[in-house]
């Protein structure tokens, strides 16, 4: 390697390294608006996920088996989008949409498995 290219090397490292070092010790800006609006939601998220709502995969039934997984899904959404009115906003674009539709089926079918494997499914 030539005197260039190490000094090349050393001078990226460098550059790589600098906004870690500078993150590390700049005071973090004010947060917007938004972004308090949002952390508190993500703490209610937190608080409702630490309620045990889920005791056991267990069920008695395969019907039961897949309500269980249906209901787990959808607990998913609404963790994942604690607001009401946006879920209900965005509803009729996804409603309509084929694709998002299967999606949605591929996830309860995967919470569906998951519960019939727990459950050995359904031992004869």
């Amino acid at each position: 390697m030539t005197r260039q290219s190490l000094s090349l090397i050393a001078m990226a490292g460098f550059l790589l390294a600098t906004p870690a070092f500078a993150q590390d010790t700049m005071s973090e800006p004010e947060a917007a608006p938004e972004q308090n609006a949002m952390a508190e939601q993500d703490a209610m998220a937190e608080q409702d996920a630490a309620e045990t709502w889920l005791p056991s995969l267990m069920t008695e039934t395969p019907q039961e088996g897949f309500d269980l997984a249906i209901s787990m899904a959808r607990r998913a959404v609404k963790t994942t989008q604690p607001d009401v009115d946006t879920l209900k906003l965005l509803r009729p674009t996804y409603a309509a949409d084929a694709t998002d539709l299967i999606q949605v089926s591929g996830v309860a079918a995967t919470w569906f498995a998951t519960i019939a494997a727990a459950n050995e499914y359904w031992r004869d």
